[in-house]
């Protein structure tokens, strides 16, 4: 019983981390949320339907958080271009990449991926990869 509630979970837990790579801060939310929830749920009851709980609580949590993420993004950049940011262009050493609006290289070693950074050049936005 213990084994198979480990694989569940476990499975849970890898479908949820799988989501994760969304674009969006709702997105991300989701699937971490999902992943939390599936590995509290299935631990604190024991059962896979624990974690099935768990995993779609959290998945709602998750959810609204990266929804409020968004929204304060929104309100501090403005709405993200159709298609979304374009990403930067790894130039070669550690922490370095390249704008893709002028080619400019940028040390990007304090942005998180995924985070977005100004090019000075230009004053548009553009993601860390």
């Amino acid at each position: 019983m213990t084994k198979n509630h480990f694989i569940a979970t476990s499975v849970f837990a890898i479908s949820a981390l799988i989501l994760s790579s969304c674009d969006t801060p709702v997105g991300q939310g989701a699937g971490w949320g999902a992943a939390t929830g599936a590995i509290i749920g299935g631990a604190a009851t024991g059962h896979v339907r624990g974690a099935a709980i768990g995993a779609a609580a959290g998945a709602a949590a998750g959810a609204l958080m990266g929804a409020a993420i968004e929204e304060d993004q929104a309100a501090r950049y403005g709405p993200p271009p159709p298609g979304g940011y374009p990403y930067a262009r790894w130039a070669g050493t550690p922490g370095s990449y390249y704008s893709p609006y002028t080619g400019r290289a940028y040390d990007l070693r304090g942005v998180p991926p995924g985070g977005l950074t100004r090019d000075v050049d230009t004053g548009q936005l553009f993601r860390r990869p």
